[in-house]
């Protein structure tokens, strides 16, 4: 186990960097309108898969060779991106799986197509990388056997990003009620699909 010094500043460290808004916490906000706040649990069991293969990749040193060959990056990004983007206007014009259709509960997206958006939108995300190079290996003590201390802090980090994510969700929910108050299924579909579409611009150009 790490140090409990440690932990006491690790704890509110992550906390901050999950809770501040980024592409995971916008998607989840966007998916939590759109599909609502359950369905959306299966976008975070790929978000927070691929958030603990980065955060273990960063302890191991593969982090450090990815962020040296930018072009595999480029590729994810531009992939994700783009993927993000085709059904941020679909969403927009009110077509595709993921669109809320008047007298339709929910869009009919497929969980392994919400597990698929949530894992490549985190391990393409280069921020999520360069957090994990920065901050997580210095909280690793060479003195201490480096598994039990992995397990322990990659179970925060899972943690507060799902709280996180939750929350944004829970949002996103929220404002989806509030809109169709007044039967606005149109608009409803713009902003989702304006904030998806931000989402995959900011993935392929972040």
């Amino acid at each position: 186990m790490p140090d409990l010094t440690l932990l006491a500043v690790f704890l509110p460290t992550f906390f901050f960097v999950s809770i501040t808004p980024g592409m995971c916490m916008t998607l989840a906000m966007t998916l939590g309108m759109s599909i609502g706040f359950r369905r959306t649990l299966w976008m975070m069991v790929g978000e927070l898969v691929g958030v603990a293969l980065v955060a273990v990749a960063a302890v191991m040193g593969v982090a450090s060779i990815m962020l040296n060959y930018p072009e595999l990056f480029a590729i994810l990004k531009w992939v994700g991106g783009l993927y993000l983007c085709y059904i941020g206007v679909n969403m927009w014009r009110s077509r595709g799986k993921m669109a809320i259709i008047e007298g339709q509960q929910t869009p009919s997206v497929s969980n392994v197509e919400l597990i698929s958006q949530g894992f490549f939108t985190a391990i393409a995300n280069p921020k999520g990388w360069a957090f994990m190079v920065s901050l997580l290996p210095p909280f690793i003590s060479v003195e201490r056997d480096v598994a039990p201390q992995l397990i322990a802090l990659v179970s925060i980090i899972l943690f507060t990003e799902l709280i996180s994510m939750m929350a944004y969700a829970a949002g996103g929910k929220s404002l989806r009620i509030f809109l169709s108050r007044g039967d606005n299924i149109k608009w409803m579909n713009r902003i989702a699909g304006s904030l998806m579409l931000a989402v995959g611009i900011w993935l392929a150009l972040g």
